[in-house]
């Protein structure tokens, strides 16, 4: 079974919203812009024991706060959600509330205008419905989730449109098991995850394990009760006993002295149990003991994503929904990647949240969904497209892919000189300005993308257009004039830009101010990798002559991997020493990205 859409009204900062999934699904955006309000709303209609928690839902679950409409009405929120690839069992358990769906055009058969029937790329659905409002009688919230379908007349209620479902059958908590939704939280509650609590993640292997819960409580409470010997006849804890015995009997009537009162480990009550009982593990280097809420962040994340893939295997892992916020939270790139891979290879259907590139890099295009939430309200997703460009290219950048579907905007630019340069010249700029003035490439969200040769950087323009990315390029002089296809590819980007020279190496070495030109070739000729035959700067020498070898240098050197051409632009110590194009194009960028709104793609 998997998730196919999600429908959110008035819930957290959603007042309308739609996200549709394909498979396994990455779901990416800023801050703020609705991916945990997402996990919230899958758990909320499709989670076993998010229904039992108490409160359901409260006041900051409502759109802006409002529960109550101007008339005194309540307001609902609505979460639907349409799951598709039933097994066998759930057809047939769900047969009564399963409706024809439409694949090729995303939407019930039964819904399609001119009364259109069933197709090829029809499958079954099961649509399932969370709603909760306030209940005004008895001043509290209330919430459950129903069959959607049919909507109505499943319960016999002459007030069915005033009860909570308007008439709808309830989906239960067995129901919703039969789903294999498992929520794996930012590991804000890895305190709570590990504990015996009710709806946790141990009390939840428990349940899953098979029987032999009832007894498994009746006999660990008989045996602290009976404990040999009894807590209470630790020396110390006696003598109070003692005390307590002789001084109550001069006004109650106690039992026998000695019997009276006595200490336990607990209240000898299952619930209280859960509340107590603590798993404890011992990790190296010290091997001791300690409970689980006192090692580290990343090994209790891995503790409970340990947790969470026992009870994916428990539950059949391939009918598993799993969904995961920031798993990258304290955890290496490497052990990020790993978690990745085998949610992607082991899970039923995985829906992630992130903002790592090491998460992201896991997922193809076509799995990736762009979430966008604007002042209005209203949730947006859109899969990511890559109009012209291979998967091969894809793949072999997917890093640089990954971090600019993170990014606010893109510059993209020609080969790894330019990458390491416009970075180096922002830093440059912020601390000659100030942070007050400028905002520098990482604060504002830029990330650069070597789009790896030249002429390289108009077939990206449609790419990250279609990725709704304020997006920029910058590329050298050609030989030759630019092809139309070629001009209207560069039409697609928020701005471009033409270098006055053929070649950054020229350029930096023609406008970089001289003093700091000296300064970079001085400190060049004492590195190791500096280019001997090239010889190194001589007192005295003309400016021409400074500007000529720092250009042979540069070209020497070229690229990421020596970082020349970031020194050059480090020995600038003033603005009027960075080289002026440059300082236009970062001005024309801070300016488009810092600006209320987006300018329109340059012609």
């Amino acid at each position: 079974m998997k998730v196919r859409r999600l429908l959110i009204e008035h819930f957290r900062g959603v007042i309308n919203g739609s996200v549709d999934f394909s498979g396994h699904t990455l779901l990416v955006g800023g801050n703020n812009v609705g991916k945990s309000t997402v996990c919230e709303a899958l758990d909320l209609v499709l989670g076993p024991e998010r229904l039992y928690r108490r409160p359901v839902i409260d006041e900051h679950d409502f759109y802006r706060g409002e529960y109550l409409a101007e008339n005194e009405e309540p307001i609902e929120i609505r979460i639907t959600a349409i799951l598709v690839e039933l097994s066998d069992e759930a057809r047939r358990r769900f047969r009564s509330h399963v409706r024809p769906w439409d694949e090729k055009t995303a939407q019930f058969v039964d819904e399609k205008e001119n009364g259109a029937s069933a197709t090829a790329g029809t499958v079954w659905a099961l649509p399932v419905v969370f709603i909760g409002r306030y209940d005004k009688e008895e001043d509290d919230f209330v919430g459950n989730t129903f069959f959607d379908h049919p909507a109505e007349g499943m319960i016999e209620d002459e007030d069915a449109e005033l009860t909570l479902g308007g008439g709808r059958k309830p989906f239960g908590r067995e129901q919703k098991r039969q789903c294999g939704f498992v929520f794996l939280r930012a590991l804000r509650t890895g305190s709570r995850a590990l504990t015996l609590q009710r709806g946790a993640l141990l009390d939840t292997v428990l349940r899953l394990g098979g029987g032999g819960l009832s007894e498994m409580w009746k006999d660990t409470l008989a045996t602290l009760h009976d404990l040999d010997p009894p807590i209470g006849e630790i020396p110390q804890l006696k003598a109070i006993r003692d005390e307590i015995d002789a001084r109550l009997s001069s006004f109650v009537q106690l039992a026998d002295v000695g019997d009276a009162t006595a200490f336990f480990a607990s209240d000898l009550t299952r619930d209280n149990l859960r509340e107590v009982v603590r798993l404890f593990v011992a990790a190296k280097p010290g091997q001791h003991l300690l409970p689980f809420q006192r090692l580290g962040t990343g090994t209790v994340n891995l503790l409970v994503f340990a947790l969470l893939t026992f009870i994916a295997e428990l539950k059949d892992k391939q009918s598993v929904v799993f969904a995961m916020e920031e798993p990258e939270i304290a955890l290496p790139p490497h052990t990020q990647r790993r978690v990745t891979r085998f949610v992607l290879g082991e899970m039923g259907q995985a829906i992630v949240t992130s903002h790592s590139p090491y998460v992201i890099e896991q997922f193809a295009p076509a799995e990736i969904v762009i979430l966008d939430r604007g002042e209005s309200g209203i949730l947006t997703g859109v899969p990511v497209t890559l109009p012209g460009l291979k998967t091969k290219k894809f793949r072999e950048e997917r890093r640089q892919f990954a971090e600019a579907i993170l990014s606010n905007a893109v510059l993209v630019v020609e080969g790894a000189t330019e990458a390491i340069l416009f970075p180096a010249a922002s830093e440059v700029l912020e601390k000659c300005r100030g942070a007050q003035s400028y905002t520098h490439f990482d604060l504002a969200g830029v990330s650069v993308f070597d789009a790896g040769g030249d002429g390289a950087v108009p077939q990206y323009g449609p790419v990250f257009s279609a990725l709704g990315k304020m997006s920029f390029g910058f590329y050298d002089k050609p030989n030759s004039s630019l092809t139309k296809d070629q001009q209207s590819k560069l039409g697609e980007y928020t701005k471009h830009w033409e270098s006055p020279e053929k070649g950054i190496e020229d350029l930096l070495a023609k406008e970089t101010g001289l003093k700091a030109l000296e300064r970079f070739l001085t400190q060049a000729a004492g590195r190791n990798d500096y280019p001997k035959d090239l010889g190194s700067l001589k007192p005295g020498a003309s400016e021409a002559d400074i500007r000529t070898l720092a250009c042979e240098v540069l070209k020497k050197r070229k690229g990421l991997a020596h970082g020349y051409a970031a020194s050059a632009i480090a020995e600038c110590q003033s603005e009027s020493e960075l080289p002026p194009t440059v300082v236009s194009v970062l001005d024309e960028i801070e300016a488009a990205v810092t600006s209320p709104s987006q300018p329109t793609p340059s012609p």
